[in-house]
């Protein structure tokens, strides 16, 4: 089995110069094929791709707006069977990969490098926290899983059913999103979990407004039910 690596990035070269030498020093150990991809967006200012070329990683610029458009980009681009999505800041350590791909292994679709399963850490501001955990049990409802950390990034996917969903959200929300619509095409879809702790940016400042990223979910949430009554219906007919 093979593996892509998605990395979505905005001007942030200063954490890949020390974050992929990591990624592919853990991932080499794991003595498998694979590949890392950058997504950058159009507006960066940064020598991200420079970056890229001297750590053996292929350099992509999003196809699509927003953080959404990046993620998609990302699936777009990646040619393996499995594909593994982290953020480009450095808060996602690479020294989780090789337990989440484990885990995948064992028979999951989704696996899930959890702040908040058992053994998960967080080293994000307090309010950051608070407000995620209460957008995480809301979103779990909604979308109808059981996994406790449904709005970070570090996850990897089967590439085939990822790649057969239409993703339709614009930002951030597009994490849960790429969830249920999964789950529409795979009602027996396995998720899984495993601790991570996630550590606070090295470089640079956060792209997230966290006022605007919790009013954007108010919307998501009317959405995302919207979107299970209408799929509940077309299964009766």
């Amino acid at each position: 089995m093979a593996l892509s690596v998605v990395l979505l990035a905005y001007n942030e070269a200063e954490n890949l110069i020390n974050l992929l030498p990591r990624i592919n020093k853990v991932i080499d150990g794991m003595k498998i094929d694979y590949d890392v991809f950058i997504i950058d967006s159009p507006n960066s200012t940064d020598n991200t791709e420079e970056v890229c070329k001297k750590n053996n990683a292929k350099y992509v610029v999003q196809e699509f707006p927003n953080y959404s458009g990046a993620f998609m980009t990302g699936i777009k681009y990646a040619d393996k069977d499995r594909v593994l999505v982290m953020d480009a800041d450095d808060s996602h350590n690479p020294d989780s990969i090789p337990a989440i791909y484990s885990k995948f292994s064992e028979g999951n679709d989704i696996v899930i490098g959890s702040r908040y399963t058992k053994g998960g850490k967080t080293h994000d501001f307090w309010y950051h926290i608070v407000m995620s955990k209460l957008l995480n049990f809301v979103m779990r409802l909604v979308v109808g899983v059981k996994a406790r950390d449904i709005s970070t990034s570090f996850r990897i996917y089967d590439a085939k059913q990822l790649k057969a969903v239409e993703l339709k959200r614009n930002n951030y929300d597009v994490l849960q999103e790429v969830i249920l619509k999964m789950k529409f095409n795979n009602p027996k879809l396995k998720i899984d979990e495993v601790p991570i702790t996630f550590d606070k940016r090295a470089y640079g400042k956060s792209k997230r407004k966290f006022l605007k990223f919790a009013i954007g979910y108010i919307t998501s949430v009317t959405y995302f039910i919207g979107l299970s009554i209408k799929n509940v219906f077309s299964k009766k007919k």
